[in-house]
């Protein structure tokens, strides 16, 4: 038997997402996102987020959100700014850049985070008119190294970036997971009050598919539907995505599937130390970061599905273990089992 813990979308959907839209299959709906179960869907995420100006507009996968909306919010010769290990920069084959803009890196510490004072001089320098200008901050939370930004780091970027005439953008595949986190110390309305743009992952949190994009600001919003449209990012049956959406927001199930995600990565890094492995990163939230002895890959191989993350040593690979809103007590407790105790 293998575990899986190799990401957080290996599984389909909660029951719950599945029944809303069984329940609505073979109703008939209106497509391209003009039904019912969008309008009710959006309204209740702009509720949630305490931002009832807000645009909220649902797209397919984490990729198509951020290549949409950040290509959206710029100007032809406006780039983006992104830590080197954000998702934008370092998992998405450039697809981004295929749009005409470009990716300005910063070095993030092993947790994904960056902070506004390394921003400063990548700003001095293209004041040059003959390089890009800087238009907006991309940044993930949580992180893909599994880290959370505290209402005080977040306020900080926002009022750097506020201050700068840049837009903060936050790209929010695992948000359920960082807003259910111990190390977070903000409400969702907090959040969205400090973002510019944001989505909230629902691939990666018990949806089918699909992410809901949320541009706070109604004066940036104009002709965006013409972008998506133009990017072929607009899905003829819509109202798939607005039921699931609707079945993630009724009593809590997107934060209660984060919360359950979270303690399950908890269980197995508590775990894993007791057993004497390393961690890369302690991580707060769903992902679990362990330097794995090169000789005992074989032994994770045949118990367990994982993920490769990055060398660590010639002796050693940090992989990745992934929690998710199916995963149980029997599965860590399994796993734990199966491994060998490293002095």
């Amino acid at each position: 038997m293998k575990y899986w813990f190799r990401n957080d979308y290996s599984f389909g959907a909660h029951p719950k997402v599945l029944e809303a839209v069984c329940a609505a299959n073979l109703e008939g709906n209106i497509g391209y996102g003009d039904d019912k179960y969008t309008d009710r869907a959006k309204d209740r995420i702009r509720e949630v987020c305490g931002c009832p100006d807000a645009m909220v507009e649902f797209l397919a996968g984490g990729t198509q959100t951020n290549v949409v909306a950040c290509a959206f919010l710029l100007k032809p010769w406006e780039a983006a700014i992104c830590p080197h290990s954000g998702h934008l920069n370092g998992h998405e084959v450039g697809a981004f850049e295929a749009t005409g803009h470009k990716i300005l890196t910063v070095e993030a510490d092993a947790d994904g985070k960056i902070a506004p004072d390394q921003l400063v001089p990548l700003l001095e320098l293209h004041k040059d008119p003959h390089l890009t200008k800087p238009g907006l901050v991309y940044i993930s939370n949580a992180t893909e190294n599994g880290a959370v930004y505290t209402k005080a780091e977040l306020t900080a970027l926002s009022e750097f970036c506020h201050a700068n005439g840049l837009y903060l953008f936050v790209d929010g595949a695992r948000l359920g997971c960082a807003l259910a986190s111990d190390a977070n110390d903000m409400t969702l309305p907090e959040f969205a009050a400090l973002c510019d743009a944001f989505y909230i992952g629902g691939t990666k949190n018990g949806a089918m598919f699909g992410e809901a994009l949320v541009i706070t600001r109604p004066e940036l919003t104009d002709g965006f539907f013409r972008m998506k449209k133009r990017l072929g990012a607009v899905m003829e049956k819509g109202w798939i995505q607005g039921a699931q959406f609707l079945a993630l927001f009724e009593d809590d199930l997107y934060f209660k599937m984060g919360r359950q995600a979270n303690q399950m990565a908890a269980r197995l890094q508590a775990g894993l130390k007791a057993k004497g492995w390393r961690l890369w990163v302690e991580s707060p939230t769903n992902q679990v970061f362990v330097i794995a002895p090169n000789d005992k890959k074989p032994v994770l191989d045949e118990v367990c599905q994982y993920e490769d993350w990055c060398p660590y040593d010639e002796t050693h690979t940090v992989v990745r273990f992934v929690c998710c809103f199916h995963t149980g007590e029997a599965d860590v407790d399994g796993l734990l089992a199966a491994l060998p105790n490293l002095d």
